[in-house]
This record gives C-alpha cells, sequence and structure tokens, in this order.
C-alpha cells in the first residue's frame, strides 16, 4: 500500500510543481489540502478541501483519508496564513496517522530582522510541541524567475536583482557573494526523495547551482545580447530598507506595494552579502543523492536567447 503524501496548498505555485513530481512516483499517492474545490478533480491528486480554522475536523479528514506526511507549501506572509499553519500542525498531531511535517519555508530561513519571521516560527514553535518529525527546507532563491516566461515554471514573475526583460539589474553589494539558486523542479525532486530518509534534520538543504550575481548577468546579457542598465546597492543603502527600482517592479506594485517590496527585497540583499542565501554543499540533499542531477543557471537564462 503506497504512503499518502498530503500537500497543503498544492493548487498554488510551487505546490503544483511538488504535486507534478509526487504523481510520477510508484511509492506514494498524493492528496491536495485546499480551501475551496476545483472545477475539476484530478484523480492522481485529488483536492480535500479543509477549513484551517477547524482543527477538529482537519485531523479527521487526515486520519480518514490516512496521511502520514504533510508537505506545505501555504504561503506563509501573515498572521492569517502563519495561524493556518499553525492549526494544520495541530491537526496533524491529533490525527494519529501524520508521522511527519514539513513547514514551508522554501528559500532562506528567515531572522528575527524580518517582518514575516514570527509568523513562521510560530509553526517551529508549535512543532516543537508535537510528536511529529519535521523540516523545513533551504534552497536559496528559484532560478525560475530568471528564465520566466521561456521555461516552464508555475511561479509568477518577481523580478529580483536581474530584470532579463528590462536588461536592468540592481545588484546588492560586490555582485560576487555566493548564493544558491534553484529550479522549482529539482527542489521538487529532492523533496520527493527526502521522503524516503529513515531521518530528517530540523533544515534541510538543497541547491541547483551555487553561483553569483555577476556571473547570472553576464549569462542574461549573453542570452539578450546586449549589455544591461547596471548599479550596484551598497550595504548603507539596503540597511535603510532601499533598493534601486527596477523597471519590472512598477507592474507588481498594485498587487505588492513599493514599500513593502522595497523593503522585504533590501532585507534578502542584505542576506546575500551576509552569505544567508548560500546553502553546505556537505549538509546538502545533493551530496545524499546525487543521481538526481540539476538544472543550471546556464539554461534557465539562456531560454531567454532568441528572445
Amino acid at each position: 500500500m503506497s504512503k499518502v503524501i498530503a500537500v497543503a496548498g498544492g493548487t498554488g505555485s510551487f505546490g503544483r510543481t511538488l504535486v507534478d513530481e509526487l504523481k510520477k512516483s510508484p511509492v506514494y499517492s498524493v492528496i491536495v489540502l485546499a480551501r475551496k474545490a476545483p472545477e475539476q478533480q484530478d484523480e492522481k491528486a485529488p483536492v480535500i478541501v479543509v477549513d484551517y480554522g477547524n482543527v477538529v475536523e482537519t485531523a479527521q479528514k487526515l486520519a480518514s483519508n490516512n496521511v502520514e506526511v504533510i508537505i506545505s507549501t501555504i504561503s506563509v506572509m501573515d498572521a492569517a496564513s502563519g495561524a493556518a499553519q499553525v492549526n494544520l500542525v495541530k491537526a496533524a498531531s491529533q490525527s494519529g496517522t501524520v508521522k511527519r511535517f514539513i513547514s514551508s519555508e522554501w528559500g532562506a530561513p528567515h531572522t528575527p530582522a524580518s517582518p514575516i519571521y514570527q509568523v513562521r516560527e510560530d509553526t517551529i514553535i508549535e512543532l516543537r510541541k508535537t510528536n511529529l518529525e519535521w523540516t523545513r527546507v533551504a534552497n536559496g532563491y528559484f532560478m525560475d524567475y530568471y528564465g520566466y516566461p521561456h521555461v516552464k515554471t508555475y511561479l509568477q514573475p518577481l523580478f529580483f536583482v536581474v530584470d532579463v526583460p528590462s536588461k536592468a539589474a540592481a545588484i546588492p553589494g560586490t555582485g560576487d557573494e555566493v548564493l544558491a539558486f534553484t529550479y522549482t523542479q529539482d527542489v521538487a525532486k529532492f523533496t520527493v526523495a527526502s521522503l524516503s530518509l529513515p531521518k530528517w534534520d530540523e533544515v534541510t538543504y538543497i541547491y541547483g547551482e551555487r553561483s553569483t550575481f555577476n556571473k547570472l548577468l553576464a549569462l542574461a546579457e549573453e542570452a539578450r545580447g546586449t549589455k544591461f542598465d547596471v548599479t550596484y546597492d551598497s550595504v548603507e543603502k539596503l540597511a535603510k530598507g532601499e533598493i534601486t527600482e527596477l523597471p519590472s517592479h512598477r507592474e507588481i506594485y498594485p498587487v505588492f506595494p513599493k514599500a513593502m517590496l522595497q523593503g522585504l527585497f533590501a532585507l534578502f540583499s542584505l542576506w546575500i552579502v551576509e552569505g544567508r542565501l548560500d546553502v553546505p554543499e556537505d549538509k546538502s540533499l545533493n551530496a545524499q543523492f546525487p543521481e538526481i542531477k540539476t538544472t543550471k543557471l546556464s539554461e534557465i537564462v539562456g531560454a531567454w536567447k532568441g528572445h
């Protein structure tokens, strides 16, 4: 009998990528936890409608579907989404069937300097109260954004540091700081592979390629066949919560206000300078699953050639 994996938020961007990968596995069955039913069900990944505010009912649904592992891809960006994930942990603990839980991070572990640190950390605090085995994934920055819309991805466009469509860049620090870039499909492959491990660490590290923004910029300029309009943002500027605005940012402001986007991107930029978006190779899943060949920046950024 296959092990049942529930993906919370599996109708969303990265969640859909993860569900696609789980559907390929002969070992696992996958269900999707979502707040509303789809117009048409996927037989290989049926959606179970849950009210995260109702812990008892959610626990019953997890138990009746014999869920053993929950992978959360809920976008935890505010108090409401943070509370939903905390309630899901409570339901998992009460279910009697769930043994493992992956908390939604998918990037870099946030520090207390982050405005969303506490709403994410509340989940970890709750997990520590349970008997569940848990982890959160650190994979650096999704490289999909630098190939969008010419690579397969469910992510929505969000241009950070290098704005390939507009041929512009605002690079933090020197641009030679190393960070991890990972394609969402590779994050999904490693995450599914990690389900076979007998033990999880509290942080699971994944990377596609460890590189720098200066190298990414060179790839982008080669792909677009022209030099970009480039500025370098100093640590002093970033510490004020400011970044150089990129042309594509203006399209995002209606849904992501300028002050909020500038503040969050300035924080991420400081993390790059501090090395927080890098991952240790020796502790990574790459070292444990060398058969998984990762997608490289040259492939993703190179998808812009001819466009």
